[in-house]
């Protein structure tokens, strides 16, 4: 039999691990058992108060929901940090859990995403047992009423000083480790309300702002431009790729080979960098924000832009004689939002044609995306020239396989590339080592820039105007760098690019790294202002 004490113990430990359980991959230590759960003593003290009749079996029930709602949510901040350098939103990110869900489908399997999902389900029904069971063994404790009054004291003490300890913390998200004696749990709580309350403010101003807009009856937008315009967003291409170690040498050494290609034929070139909204994923919040001129930060802002009334670039460009289209290889299920984005002809992945075996989560390869596209798109027959939003997705986690460049003319339906989408190791086995992750991050990042210049250096006698952006840095563990920056080139006649020389961007595809990025929902004021004639005028040039 199990004594009292015993009981008593392992209910204390269990309430102190839940309590202190981290909310970031950074305090994932063993200091963080050094820390003292300010929480803890009020919650013991009003157990053993209360007792075991109606107030103390209502009060378990309130302890154990909210606890358990609170570990559930550092789970949630866990896995977020991890993948995309911030803490869950209660009120914006709950979307991405389906979207996870997917990813892991792709990723590992149908068989190993179920055990996920069924473990982290039975997880969470353990939790709330064993939060029942460790209170009730609490709530039991029989205690005179002198020592009742020491206990109470003991209580009003703790929650003081807790309360003061979540108090000058406010103003501060989540600490990356935690510090001893905190109300680490409670400031969690906190914080999320908090948070749930400002970006329900920041929707309703959000808007508000998106009601107005400089240029909705400006004359001549976008009328400098003669020929197509490409948005090419790279999956995954952060700042990582010219700055870090690791991956730095690789893909400088790519881009200086291409920019001394595209200089032999002709081309202009300028680069710099861009801040994005998003690390790690969520690629479609770098393309509202570039498009619609709104930081878009969060689903729910997302969402608010959708409905806003704000007109996009592809809607300005369709307003200014442009056939606007997306080509989106990783769509995959409907996209309704699509309607209100100023798209008049929209590429999913069943429409490009792609009859290969996918490369896991990745649907198709990034050279045949670019086939279909001239094939279905850029093929001559239009009256208009054509402006394309392309979200390519090679480069896209899992990063295995890699494909590899082949001759264009070869490409066909894509059956070419099914002996590369069976070769070599599958993810599971992969991502077992961060180090062959990373390896595979930077081969998957160098095939989609390869791709990406080739074509541009393919249409070299009769160039569009391509903007290649990428779309935000990949997940801190793989990028090993922090910064929301990412990488843009700009690549043309030179006429065209000699008009973004005020952004102060480097000439070639290599940009000095002392460029101040600009924040990605400025680019689509400036590109208006860049290239609209009517606006060149009013300036006197």
């Amino acid at each position: 039999m199990i004594g009292p004490a015993f009981r008593l113990g392992l209910a204390t430990v269990l309430l102190f691990l839940v309590l202190v359980q981290p909310n970031h991959p950074a305090a994932m230590t063993w200091g963080a058992l050094r820390v003292f759960p300010l929480e803890l003593p009020v919650i013991l003290a009003a157990l053993i108060l209360l007792g075991g009749g109606v107030a103390g079996r209502w009060l378990r029930i309130a302890l154990v929901a909210l606890i358990a709602l609170l570990s559930i949510l550092k789970a949630a901040d866990y896995a977020m940090f991890t993948s995309l350098g911030r803490g869950f939103n209660p009120v914006a990110d709950f979307p991405l859990i389906d979207a996870g869900v997917r990813l892991m489908l792709g990723a590992v399997g149908s068989a190993l995403t179920v055990l996920a999902v069924l473990a982290a389900l039975t997880a969470a029904v353990a939790l709330v047992a064993a939060l029942w069971w460790a209170t009730g063994v609490w709530a039991r404790v029989q205690l005179s009423g002198l020592r009742g009054g020491a206990v109470a004291l003991v209580a009003v003490v703790f929650a003081a000083v807790a309360t003061a300890e979540v108090g000058g913390a406010m103003g501060r998200w989540s600490l990356p480790a935690p510090i001893p004696g905190a109300a680490f749990t409670a400031r969690i709580g906190i914080e999320r309300t908090v948070q749930a309350r400002a970006t329900i403010a920041e929707l309703q101003s959000f808007r508000q702002r998106a009601a107005t807009d400089a240029f909705a009856s400006r004359p001549g937008l976008l009328s400098a431009i003669d020929r197509d315009v490409l948005i090419v967003f790279v999956e995954s291409y952060g700042r990582t790729s010219l700055d870090t170690p690791l991956y730095a040498p690789t893909h400088r050494a790519t881009l200086a080979r291409m920019e001394e290609k595209l200089a032999g034929q002709g081309l202009s070139m300028r680069s710099g960098f861009l801040e994005a909204p998003t690390r790690g994923g969520q690629s479609w919040l770098s393309h509202a924000s570039f498009a619609g001129g709104f930081w878009i930060d969060n689903q729910t802002s997302y969402r608010a832009a959708l409905v806003s009334g704000r007109r996009t670039l592809f809607h300005i460009a369709a307003e200014h004689g442009f056939h606007t289209a997306a080509v989106m290889p990783q769509i995959t299920m409907d996209w309704p939002e699509s309607s209100v984005m100023g798209f008049e002809t929209i590429l999913a992945s069943d429409d490009l044609g792609y009859r290969g075996k996918p490369f896991n989560w990745v649907t198709m390869p990034d050279q045949f995306t670019f086939a279909a596209m001239d094939r279905l798109l850029r093929d001559g027959q239009s009256d208009r020239p054509m402006f394309i939003q392309m979200a390519l997705g090679s480069s896209h986690a899992p990063w295995v396989p890699v494909p590899d460049l082949v001759e264009w003319d070869a490409v066909g339906d894509g059956t070419i590339f099914n002996a590369m989408a069976e070769a070599g190791d599958p993810p599971k086995v992969v991502w077992r080592d961060r180090d062959r992750v990373r390896d595979q991050y930077r081969q998957a990042v160098d095939y989609a820039l390869n791709v990406v210049f080739d074509y541009i250096a393919r249409h070299a006698e009769n160039p569009p105007l391509v903007f290649v952006i990428g779309d935000h840095q990949a997940a801190s563990f793989v990028a090993l760098d922090d910064r929301p920056d990412v990488p843009i080139h700009v690549v043309g006649p030179a006429d065209l690019v000699a008009r973004t020389a005020a952004w102060g961007w480097t000439p070639g595809l290599l940009p000095d790294s002392t460029i101040v990025p600009r924040r990605m929902d400025g680019m689509r004021d400036l590109i208006l202002e860049a290239f609209s004639e009517a606006q060149l005028v009013e300036n006197g040039l």
